[in-house]
């Protein structure tokens, strides 16, 4: 059986980890290398850089950043923010991300996601997916929360996977930052329309939001980013919550085994 994953989520804008709440109220959590490296030695499967003003200024995600975390971390990262092309994600990975995550770009252009899903791999390839509950469906929005597209959020994954997306990243507007759990409904709606992993962003409050994103949710992974960058819970935490539960997941250290 596959395990779940736990990953940090790392918004950066000017250089800093930031955190808010419904994409708004911005807070200093810190700087981005250090909280990587605190991140691996606690066990996380893998994490995810977002600048989240890039696309916003017209600009890509800091290359020095992705070099010096590279240097300094030893599992899978996913870098996102502000980027249009191919020979971007080619610099990205070759900066040595593992990944590149998609969000305004693929909307604007959705021709990119194949386009670098048939070079780089679609192992490589993440879309992700801002949304937001209207009366009835569940709409995607670009430029770090700030434009509605009209795009129906279960129409877009399923494109999105056609197109060559190898996993699908779910923020839910309505709950981010609130720590009142994840989106589920939404959550799985998408995973039952898509063969590829989801991963759940948005609304991790306490230990049982990880285990519903992960169950009744259905998603492949849990990202979380408040809780882990002010400590309210750890990685070990909460693999240790799932694993008690029946949850398969990568020990995050010895005594877990």
């Amino acid at each position: 059986m596959l395990t779940k994953r736990i990953i940090p989520c790392l918004d950066i804008r000017d250089g800093r980890v930031v955190k808010g709440v419904h994409f708004k109220s911005i807070r200093d959590a810190g700087d981005p290398v250090d909280a990587a490296k605190r991140y691996d030695k606690e066990g996380a499967d893998e994490l995810i850089f977002l600048d989240i003003n890039a696309t916003h200024e017209g600009r890509l995600a800091t290359l020095a950043m992705v070099e010096r975390t590279a240097e300094q971390v030893f599992i899978p990262f996913t870098v996102g923010g502000g980027i249009t092309s191919v020979d971007q994600i080619k610099e990205i990975l070759r900066r040595g991300a593992d990944k590149v995550s998609l969000n305004s770009s693929a909307v604007m252009n959705p021709d990119l996601v194949e386009e670098a899903a048939l070079r780089f791999g679609r192992q490589c390839i993440v879309v992700a997916m801002d949304v937001k509950k209207t009366e009835d469906h569940w709409e995607i929005y670009t430029h770090g929360g700030r434009k509605p597209t009209g795009i129906d959020a279960l129409l877009w994954a399923e494109k999105m996977e056609s197109r060559g997306a190898g996993e699908i990243l779910l923020t839910s507007m309505d709950t981010d930052g609130v720590q009142g759990g994840y989106a589920l409904d939404i959550t799985r709606k998408i995973a039952d329309r898509v063969s590829i992993p989801v991963i759940a962003s948005g609304g991790a409050g306490e230990l049982s939001h990880f285990y519903d994103a992960l169950t009744k949710g259905g998603a492949d992974a849990a990202l979380a980013a408040s809780l882990f960058h002010y400590q309210t819970l750890t990685i070990p935490e909460v693999k240790r919550y799932l694993a008690d539960r029946g949850v398969p997941v990568r020990p995050a250290s010895p005594d877990q085994l």
